[in-house]
């Protein structure tokens, strides 16, 4: 018996083929410039290039179904199996180019910290940099969920415009020792966006393996004006000083990461260690970090490269985040922009970007690798992501799990070091103590 439709059945298949076509399209090539299309494409484009393997399975379904039922049964079902066609070998291409991520990552490890970098890093935590998302998880990538992890939430580290400021604190289950720290800060354009939302599949991977993990929430505009977000950041820093280890954290080592905003916010914090401007009421805390490793990032409120064209950019932050004219104050812009203040003391740095990034250009991550290189006397590495769009590691996807596998060995990397030189300052022997990652890591695999 006929299924009913309104429409010939190999016409609705030609609809669905230029639906799903024009999805693989926009991911290979979004929409940069046109912005009431930016908004829309960008989601789309994200959506389809980190799951593009889920796409490609649903779409090859819904090709057998419209065969089966009778697609093919009229000229445009024709036309609409050669367009699903190529758009199948459009979302292979967007698989391979996931899978780029992990040798585009390891190349710049190599180049920043040298070819036998892994040889500094203990076997007790080298052992567990390289892990991937689970079957599960990859299959069915929301939740994030990892049952190696505990979580306490919503924690009041600050009262700051009448807000309370609140945190959750990710760490191994059963914790009982001090672990280093990493601070992860939330982008949203400075006026969106929390805690709850963002950052999980860093904070859970780094959990599971033996860190703690701080995700933050700051103030938004256009209710606050900045710098009150940078000062939030500064004090989410103080409270883990002064309050983590009794959370699990080791106060000593403490790295800031961050996506979007949270990237341009992670940079600006890290290279304004202990500015009294933005530590009111607390100047006299040691706000310095070891390292910072900011994902897709704005550094220039300035645009000194003509970079934005096209975007709303400037709009955003002089109608909402700085409220007022860049002509009509250069310098307030200049002291927000990461780039305007990249300095030799400068910690390690580690810039992830996408080259399809459609909100921030690419080329925004690599000017500002290009200053800080000529600056800072620390490692900077940079690893532009091929196919990689705006917020990419939101999703556990095949190029998130090379990313983050990245991050960690470069966290593990710079938290060796860290132990060295503490226990060459103390006199001790140069080997970090058993058990401070490597225990739990084995210990939460296990499980």
């Amino acid at each position: 018996m006929p299924l009913p439709f309104l429409l010939p059945l190999p016409v609705l298949f030609l609809m669905a083929a230029a639906v799903g076509a024009m999805f693989t399209l926009n991911a290979l090539r979004p929409a940069r410039k046109f912005w009431p299309l930016v908004g829309a494409g960008f989601f789309a484009s994200w959506l389809t290039g980190e799951l593009a393997a889920h796409h490609l399975f649903w779409q090859v379904v819904a090709t057998a179904l419209f065969v089966w039922a009778g697609g093919l049964d009229g000229w445009p079902g024709w036309v609409a199996l050669f367009i699903v066609s190529l758009s199948w070998i459009g979302l292979v291409r967007i698989v391979f180019d996931a899978r780029k991520a992990r040798d585009v990552t390891e190349s710049a490890l190599r180049e920043g910290l040298g070819t036998e970098y892994r040889s500094v890093i203990p076997e007790e935590i080298g052992a567990h940099v390289d892990d991937h998302f689970s079957l599960r998880q990859r299959l069915f990538p929301l939740p994030v969920l990892d049952g190696r992890v505990e979580i306490v939430r919503d924690i009041v580290f600050s009262r700051a415009g009448g807000v309370n400021l609140r945190l959750d604190v990710y760490r191994p289950r059963g914790n009982t020792k001090p672990r280093p720290t990493v601070l992860f800060v939330h982008g949203g354009a400075w006026v969106i966006g929390s805690k709850d939302d963002q950052g999980k599949p860093l904070a859970y991977r780094l959990a599971a393996h033996g860190w703690v993990v701080v995700s933050a929430n700051y103030r938004l505009s256009p209710r606050f004006t900045f710098p009150d977000h940078l000062i939030d950041v500064k004090s989410a820093i103080r409270w883990i000083r002064e309050h983590g280890k009794a959370y699990g954290a080791d106060p000593s080592f403490l790295v800031i990461t961050g996506g979007s905003a949270g990237g341009h916010l992670a940079a600006l914090a890290t290279l304004t260690p202990n500015d009294p401007r933005y530590q009111p009421g607390f100047e006299d805390v040691d706000t310095r970090v070891q390292a910072c490793v900011p994902f897709y990032g704005v550094y220039d409120f300035t645009d000194r490269r003509g970079i934005w064209r096209g975007t709303l950019l400037r709009t955003i932050l002089e109608k909402s985040v700085m409220k007022k004219r860049l002509d009509d104050d250069h310098a307030a812009f200049e002291a927000a922009s990461p780039m305007s203040l990249v300095h030799e003391d400068a910690p390690p740095f580690f810039v992830v970007h996408g080259d399809r990034d459609s909100l921030v250009p690419v080329q925004e991550a690599r000017l500002f690798v290009e200053l800080l290189r000529a600056h800072s006397r620390a490692p900077v590495l940079y690893a532009e992501l091929p196919g990689a769009q705006h917020a990419f590691e939101v999703f556990p996807s095949e190029r998130t799990g090379h990313a983050l596998a990245a991050v960690e060995r470069f966290l593990a990397h710079q938290w060796a070091k860290h132990r060295r030189e503490v226990a060459h300052a103390e006199g001790a022997e140069e080997k970090p103590p058993a058990g401070v990652l490597g225990e739990a890591a084995d210990a939460t695999s296990a499980a």
